[in-house]
C-alpha cells in the first residue's frame, strides 16, 4: 500500500460523491416502518448501509490493503495502518425529515493522526476537504476560521446528548453558561458539518459531548487545517475516539474549554 495523500484524497472525494449521490436520490422515500433504532432516537436504515457499502467498495478498490471502520457496518474493526473512518449519513434524522443538513463524512487516518478529510454536504451539494500540512478547502477554495475573540460575538454549534439521556443535566449546565455570555448557540444536527461551519468561520466554536471516531476523523482536520483547534474536554488533541469534542479558533476555543471545565460537573 504505497497511495499518497494525493491519490488518498482522490479515492475519497469519489467515494463521497458516489455515496451522496446515492443519498440524494433516496431523499423522502423511507416511511417511518422502515426505520430502525440502534438506540433512543438513534436511527439506522437501509440507505445509511448501502451509503456505507459504496464508500468502502470505492476506498478499498482504489487503495487495496486499507480499512474501512464505518459507523455501520464495521464500528468495532480496530484502527491500525491505513484506515478510513467512514460515517456514511452523518444526520440520519435530518435526513429522514428531510431537513437539508446531513453529509457523507470520510477520514483517513494513519499511525492514528488524520491525514485527510472529505465531508459533502449532499443537501447543498458542497465538498469540503482538508490535506495534512496541505489547508482546507470548501468547493476548492481555502477557508479560514474565524477571527472573532470576543465570546459576547461569538456563535458557537452545539450537539445534544439525545442518545445518553444521563448526561443531559451536566449538558443543560453547560448550555446556560454557554447561552448566557456568547452571542447564540445552534444545534443543526451534524457534527462533521458543525465541524466545518467552525472550519468556515461560520460557527466561532463548537461542542459536543458524546461523539465517535467517524463523526470528527474528516472534520477535525479541516479545522485544524484552517487554523483552528480540536481537542477532548481534556484538552487532548486525540479526538478520534468516543467522547468530548470542543473545537474553534484559537481564542474561542480556550474561552470555550475553560468555561466547560469550570462548570462541568459532570467530568
Amino acid at each position: 500500500m504505497n497511495a499518497d495523500a494525493g491519490q488518498l484524497l482522490a479515492a475519497a472525494q469519489l467515494a463521497a460523491d458516489r455515496a451522496a449521490a446515492f443519498i440524494s436520490g433516496e431523499e423522502g422515500r423511507l416511511a417511518p416502518a422502515s426505520w430502525s433504532e440502534k438506540g433512543r432516537a438513534d436511527f439506522v436504515t437501509e440507505v445509511d448501509r448501502e451509503a456505507e457499502r459504496l464508500v468502502s467498495e470505492t476506498l478499498l478498490s482504489a487503495v487495496p490493503g486499507s480499512v474501512v471502520i464505518g459507523e455501520e457496518l464495521t464500528p468495532d474493526r480496530p484502527l491500525s495502518g491505513l484506515a478510513w473512518v467512514v460515517d456514511p449519513l452523518d444526520g440520519t434524522t435530518n435526513f429522514l425529515h428531510r431537513f437539508p443538513y446531513y453529509a457523507v463524512s470520510i477520514g483517513a487516518v494513519a499511525a492514528g493522526a488524520p491525514v485527510v478529510g472529505v465531508v459533502h454536504h449532499v443537501a447543498r451539494g458542497i465538498r469540503y476537504h482538508a490535506l495534512a500540512g496541505g489547508g482546507a478547502f470548501q468547493d476548492g477554495a481555502p477557508i479560514r476560521v474565524s477571527q472573532v475573540a470576543d465570546p459576547r460575538h461569538a456563535l458557537i454549534g452545539t450537539g445534544f446528548p439525545f442518545r445518553y439521556l444521563a448526561d443531559l443535566p451536566r449538558y443543560q449546565v453547560q448550555f446556560a453558561a454557554v447561552m448566557s455570555r456568547a452571542a447564540g448557540v445552534r444545534r443543526p444536527g451534524s457534527a462533521a458539518l458543525d465541524l466545518c461551519d467552525v472550519a468556515a468561520g461560520r460557527f466561532d466554536g463548537f461542542w459536543e459531548l458524546a461523539l465517535a471516531p467517524w463523526d470528527v476523523a474528516a472534520g477535525a482536520l479541516i479545522v485544524r487545517e484552517a487554523r483552528g483547534l480540536v481537542t477532548g474536554l481534556d484538552g487532548e488533541p486525540d479526538v478520534i475516539r468516543h467522547g468530548p469534542v470542543v473545537a474553534g479558533n484559537p481564542a474561542i476555543h480556550a474561552w470555550l474549554l475553560e468555561l466547560l471545565r469550570d462548570t462541568d460537573g459532570g467530568a
